[in-house]
């Protein structure tokens, strides 16, 4: 999902295309409003990655599972085994992304910390991310923007010391 806010979908098979790539299970139903209705998902995200509090994000996601999640089931398809779903059965693409997201994140959060979502430190880029790192204190989307950022703050150093030298 933090793909879709970093890079938007340009139309439903590019969400389709997204969605077998990341392995998210196998192909499910799509309908006409499905592109629309994924595309207002992904700024509602978008708020509760950009959320200032824990408060606030608790509140955005918690608007976000009563809309989309039905009560919790065990179910079987596809070979794929006993399984949790949090949606009702044929539902389309949109509905089935706005419930995974939901919950994966509910459950990442509150099992990791509230914090475990950011944008990128590195002003230019503020690419979203999620926070799987063991002490929870990531600050950059990628080792190439911790990269870019040290060497930044390296350069910086040095010409302040130049110009203390010079004075």
């Amino acid at each position: 999902m933090i793909d879709l806010i970093n890079e938007a979908p340009v139309d439903l098979d590019d969400v389709v295309r997204r969605w077998a790539a990341g392995g998210l299970g196998p192909p499910v139903p799509t309908n006409d409003d499905d592109f629309r209705s994924v595309c207002a998902f992904v700024e509602e995200w978008a708020e509760v990655v950009d959320a200032t509090t824990e408060d606030q994000r608790v509140n955005l996601l918690n608007a976000l599972l009563a809309d989309s999640v039905a009560y919790p089931r065990i179910t079987r398809h596809d070979g794929s085994g006993w399984h949790v779903h949090y949606r009702d059965d044929g539902v389309s693409l949109a509905v089935i992304l706005r419930s995974v997201t939901s919950v994966a994140a509910a459950q990442h959060l509150t099992s990791t910390g509230m914090h475990r979502l950011g944008r990128c430190a590195v002003a230019e880029c503020r690419r979203a991310f999620v926070d799987f790192t063991q002490g929870g204190k990531q600050r950059y989307c990628s080792h190439a923007c911790v990269n870019r950022d040290a060497v930044r703050r390296h350069r910086a150093r040095r010409t302040a010391g130049r110009s203390s030298v010079e004075a």
